[in-house]
């Protein structure tokens, strides 16, 4: 099979140095964000990697643009090694990463698209036909000549991915393509990635992202991955499946509930804990619900916990990688490794 991205045995570890007070030298400390990661992105397909902040995403996507080395392992895109022939990779790729100053906003849309498609070395036809293209695409042909500066959140990163396609790449690699931009905003940059960029055009594409439904509703195939390690790849349906005999029972309380009380009872399979806005969410996995529900309010009664809601759920890719991990998706609040 002809694969667009494949990944052998890739390990990559970064040293933090931090200081604890001023006048004492800085502690270093090795952080491992790829631990040995084997993956393959047939050709054609939207794959996904599903991970917490600080699990490794935003590495690997470096790594596969060359922007940064691998210590170990090898990687190749669209068959070129990202190492030895890293000018080969770059002709193929277009890259998408969070947040909105990847272009300059003192600038035009125009005018940031003209500027890049030079970087590419298009001649100036081909390039403002090119631009010309994109602006329609994006739906900013109307201020087109307007400053970055003045465009709302959205349209810059209307912006920002037409920058990736200005050479018209076979792959993309989009970093978290829809973090910070509104739901409404959000479905329609999704929309355009599935409709536009992979099923007219027919653009691979290897996205990240710590948002379940996305992931879920976008992509052929899924990642997992947590702590720079790979747990499961498999269809949004595959993953699911794993999970398919147990329940999901959804507390939310507002006082803390007592987790080794709960995890203790017989038809209680897994706990996991989260607080939000000051109230405590308890998700619950077990296959027998009633039973299980009827042991829970049980136990949060005897301790005086106040229980504000109960729900059953369907199993989610969120519980996937709860079922191997024991952490939720959006546990971690840290900066992306």
């Amino acid at each position: 099979m002809n694969f667009s991205i494949e990944v052998i045995n890739l390990y990559k570890k970064f040293v933090e140095r931090r200081r604890k007070f001023y006048i004492l030298p800085k502690e270093k400390k090795e952080v491992v964000a790829l631990n040995r990661v084997n993956l393959r992105v047939k050709r054609g397909e939207i794959f996904g990697l599903l991970g917490p902040n600080g699990a490794g995403k935003t590495t690997l996507i470096k790594i596969l643009s060359t922007l940064i080395l691998p210590d170990e392992g090898e990687a190749y895109v669209d068959g070129y090694d990202v190492v030895r022939e890293a000018g080969k990779v770059r002709s193929r790729i277009g890259l998408m990463t969070g947040g909105e100053r990847s272009i300059y906003w003192k600038l035009t849309a125009r005018e940031n698209l003209l500027f890049f498609a030079k970087l590419y070395k298009l001649d100036k036809k081909a390039a403002e036909k090119r631009v010309n293209e994109l602006l329609e695409l994006m739906d900013l042909k109307e201020r087109a000549d307007d400053k970055v500066e003045d465009y709302s959140s959205g349209m810059k990163m209307k912006v920002i991915l037409a920058k990736a396609l200005i050479h018209d790449p076979p792959i993309l690699l989009l970093d978290e393509p829809t973090l910070g931009l509104d739901p409404n905003f959000a479905r329609e940059i999704r929309k355009f990635i599935r409709e536009e960029l992979n099923e007219k055009e027919g653009k691979t594409i290897f996205l990240t992202t710590h948002y379940m439904e996305e992931a879920d509703m976008l992509c052929d195939r899924i990642a997992l991955i947590d702590r720079g390690e790979i747990i499961r790849i498999g269809t949004p349906d595959e993953l699911k499946r794993e999970i398919s005999t147990r329940n999901v029972l959804v507390l939310e309380t507002l006082d803390e509930p007592p987790t080794k009380e709960l995890e203790a009872m017989s038809y209680i399979e897994q706990v996991v804990t989260s607080l939000s806005n000051g109230k405590y969410e308890i998700k619950i996995y077990a296959k027998n619900s009633v039973e299980a529900a009827r042991e829970a309010l049980n136990v949060l009664n005897n301790v005086k916990v106040r229980v504000v809601s109960f729900k059953v759920e369907e199993p989610t890719l969120e519980d996937v990688f709860i079922k191997h991990t024991g952490r939720r998706l959006r546990d971690e609040e840290q900066s992306p490794i």
